[in-house]
């Protein structure tokens, strides 16, 4: 279902515009400029309403975050809430994750969210999962070296799909978790967002995992 526009949005959108990272003439996102640091700088596609980043600036306040969303009224919120929050060291992006190696400069993404990504559970849809060949392939020019993929998921055709794409395409997994709410580890310093309470509160369970590009020997 289609989000119906959001009212006055050109003007909630002016209010929250120096929440947008600066690009440059040729749409590359101007990550050093459009910080206060040189920290280590942690990416999400598809941050929703922005639970997730303003929750992240609370655990990481000198780190740099970027978060990526396809839906401008969904942008908008996720700015707002920002704001409304103070997560100073967010920044955020209006951008399509099919052209992400274009708008992030390679090699500077040291964390890279993706959480409840849209499943695409048709088999003809398979190639644009944000976990298919193609993305990995994408999500490689753009991680730093050592650089992390966090994925989280309720759908476990998705996380079993993934699994799979991970190691076929050059990415070593580990942390592999199929419940994450109550593994006592990796739950500690989980944040939720706005689907995982959803989904969990109707009882399915959440997967997570973390790639790594493989070193080649």
């Amino acid at each position: 279902m289609r989000m119906r526009p959001k009212k006055n949005r050109d003007k909630r959108m002016d209010a929250v515009k120096d929440w947008f990272i600066q690009q440059d003439e040729n749409g590359v996102a101007m990550i050093d400029s459009s910080y206060d640091n040189n920290n280590e700088l942690f990416l999400e596609i598809g941050c929703g309403k922005g639970a997730f980043i303003t929750g992240l600036s609370k655990q990481y306040p000198e780190n740099r975050l970027l978060a990526v969303e396809l839906v401008p009224d969904v942008l908008m919120m996720a700015m707002e809430k920002a704001e409304r929050e103070n997560a100073s060291n967010v920044r955020f992006l209006h951008a399509n994750a099919e052209n992400i190696a274009d708008i992030i400069p390679e090699g500077s993404v040291s964390r890279l969210y993706l959480n409840f990504s849209d499943p695409w559970p048709k088999k003809r849809n398979a190639k644009r999962r944000l976990t298919s060949p193609l993305f990995l392939e994408r999500y490689k020019k753009i991680l730093a070296k050592d650089g992390k993929i966090i994925f989280k998921t309720d759908n476990k055709g998705l996380f079993d799909y993934s699994l799979e794409s991970f190691a076929e395409n050059g990415f070593a997994v580990s942390e592999v978790c199929f419940d994450l709410h109550s593994d006592p580890v990796f739950s500690v310093d989980n944040i939720k967002t706005e689907y995982e309470n959803n989904f969990s509160a109707k009882g399915f369970l959440i997967n997570r995992l973390v790639a790594q590009v493989r070193e080649e020997k």
